[in-house]
């Protein structure tokens, strides 16, 4: 629905709608992107429910706050940053703090030695999923917002409250782990 130069007419329409306090266009825009935005918290949360929860307080607070919203931004992406802080959130309450510090590992395997198996594109995804559902949280709370959320080192870092190196770090040993998890 995006265009390379923004928002299309609909959708804009819609977004202004929303402005507007419009509950039809509301839920639009809500199936637009409830999907996207429930798989982002998803790969952070690694739990089915608490996704759910997260999903309406970030729509929530996206109609409450869309008036502050410049439509020529991409409404995706401020969307997508409420959904990643209010996982986050989540996270910090589930444990008081989401344990990410620069763990270096012991022996680094080559990620070249990871062969994949013979299969259907579906089992390899739910392979994936499976595993990716198994590393500890600090592994995958920085994979998935680095590798599925397209954020940087230095943005994990301030998301976080860690280093950029430590954001580093957890990345490669989350890959490792990973690849252990789906090889193992």
């Amino acid at each position: 629905m995006e265009t390379a130069t923004g928002h299309s007419m609909m959708h804009k329409d819609l977004l202004e709608a929303c402005k507007r306090g419009d509950s039809r266009a509301q839920m639009k825009i809500y199936r637009l992107y409830y999907k996207p935005m429930y798989h982002v918290s998803h790969r952070i949360l690694g739990d089915t429910m608490e996704a759910e929860d997260v999903m309406q307080v970030a729509f929530l607070v996206a109609f409450k706050n869309i008036g502050s919203v410049d439509l020529n931004i991409s409404f995706g992406g401020w969307l997508k940053r409420i959904v990643v802080n209010r996982s986050l959130d989540a996270l910090r309450k589930r444990k008081p703090q989401v344990e990410l510090v620069a763990d270096y590992p012991d022996e680094i395997t080559s990620e070249s030695s990871y062969q994949p198996e013979e299969g259907t594109i579906e089992e390899k995804v739910e392979k994936v999923r499976r595993a990716l559902e198994k590393l500890p949280e600090k592994y995958r709370v920085v994979l998935s917002l680095n590798l599925f959320e397209g954020y940087d080192h230095d943005e994990i870092g301030q998301i976080l409250g860690v280093t950029p190196s430590t954001s580093r770090a957890q990345l490669s040993r989350g890959k490792q782990k990973l690849l252990q998890l789906m090889t193992g």
